[in-house]
């Protein structure tokens, strides 16, 4: 590891971003800030200038970037605002830049992550999208550009800090990763009375402190279906090699089952800054802030699995993962794109919480698309995908 790595962290404002600013405090000696990134939220972004004094900031809108510009103009800060999607591309990409710590929530990510893997950079993918979007477009540029990818999400670091330590020998030795799963809020409610579901109730999650749009996905669990599908591609596993529990406590994040039948498991108080101190020091461990597992305080551990009765009514979503891994190449883009649209009609109160995936299954089975090759094939799949789900609601309405 270098003695000081220059980092740049795409989406600073959300819960990863603010982690990774903690985090990064912890070690002045060894981190430097070149860029951060948001998509709208001004006001924090001028305080996060104030304080950490990043060389660039970027704002996705490019009016919250015009007034970004003249705040920052106006308390005499010396960084340089930019906006658009340009911008996002070049601070992930920049020369300078060591690590870049991709935390953008949804699509929208899509490319700077690429952008970032092309240029060879240590990649710590806390945006699950880059995968379940990208798919082997994404990978193919972390191969090609030689980037170095470490996974943030809690599961996928659990997985990594689970598996050997050579990806050669992967397959050989490894019979099935199995990620774990909160259950989220509503993992004991009677599925009869989803539909009476609150947005406030949904983000009302037990263990984590997540933004409003994952806490939903935690609540329908489709939030563990994407992720089914990011460890297909990080790993390398097939999709009968993938299986999820759930384990209320979130005390284990995620376990790897070897041939011999043995299993390894990453365990940890449920706090983000843990994976996130990871990715930052791979290969070494450093100090992350969070608390440490108190086992003289656990209560028991227990596990539950996913095709208990009731399970799949409350959460159907699930079996999305696996249905679009053995689809059509792409079925996985339009997957997420349809659950960000459906997520955001949900949160607005314009369907119901059990109707996320009646949007999910309609657009899924209503849309026709070809194989796409490179990002503009991806994009524009995203926007088609975005358009029949947009119908499938407005169908919802009759």
């Amino acid at each position: 590891m270098n003695p000081t790595q220059c980092i740049t962290i795409l989406g600073s404002t959300g819960s990863i971003g603010t982690s990774t600013l903690d985090v990064m405090g912890l070690h002045p000696d060894r981190f430097r800030l070149h860029a951060l990134t948001a998509s709208s939220q001004v006001e924090l972004m001028l305080a996060q200038c104030a304080r950490y004094r990043p060389q660039v900031a970027v704002m996705a809108q490019e009016a919250a970037g015009r007034v970004l510009a003249k705040r920052v103009r106006a308390e005499g800060l010396p960084v340089q605002v930019r906006w658009g999607a340009s911008a996002l591309d070049e601070v992930a990409s920049a020369p300078e830049v060591d690590a870049v710590m991709a935390a953008i929530v949804g699509a929208a990510g899509l490319s700077p992550c690429i952008a970032a893997a092309r240029s060879g950079k240590r990649l710590l993918l806390a945006n699950k999208e880059a995968l379940v979007v990208g798919g082997e477009v994404f990978m193919a540029a972390v191969r090609e550009g030689g980037a170095t990818l470490l996974p943030i999400d809690s599961e996928h670091s659990a997985i990594f800090q689970s598996l050997p330590d050579d990806p050669n020998t992967w397959q050989r030795r490894v019979q099935k990763i199995i990620l774990t799963a909160s259950g989220g809020p509503f993992r004991s409610r009677d599925p009869m009375t989803l539909k009476d579901v609150t947005p406030e109730q949904a983000c009302a999650h037990p263990n984590w402190v997540m933004g409003r749009k994952i806490s939903v996905d935690s609540a329908t669990m489709m939030n563990k279906a994407l992720e089914v599908i990011e460890a297909h591609y990080l790993f390398g596993m097939s999709p009968d090699q993938l299986e999820v529990v759930i384990h209320p406590q979130s005390v284990i994040h995620s376990m790897v089952q070897y041939r011999d039948h043995s299993v390894v498991a990453q365990l940890g108080t449920p706090d983000m800054r843990v994976p996130i101190a990871y990715g930052l020091s791979w290969p070494e461990r450093m100090e992350s802030g969070a608390e440490a597992l108190d086992f003289h305080a656990l209560s028991a551990m227990t596990f539950e699995a996913m095709d208990e009765p009731g399970h799949l009514q409350r959460y159907p979503g699930i079996r999305l993962a696996w249905e679009t891994l053995r689809g059509m190449p792409g079925s996985c883009a339009v997957l997420n794109a349809a659950n960000e649209v459906a997520v955001d009609a949900f949160l607005t109160r314009r369907i119901r919480f059990d109707q996320i995936h009646d949007v999910n299954r309609s657009t899924l089975d209503r849309l026709s698309f070809a194989q796409p090759v490179c990002l503009d094939d991806l994009l524009a799949l995203d926007a088609s995908s975005r358009a029949e789900a947009r119908q499938s609601i407005l169908r919802l309405h009759g």
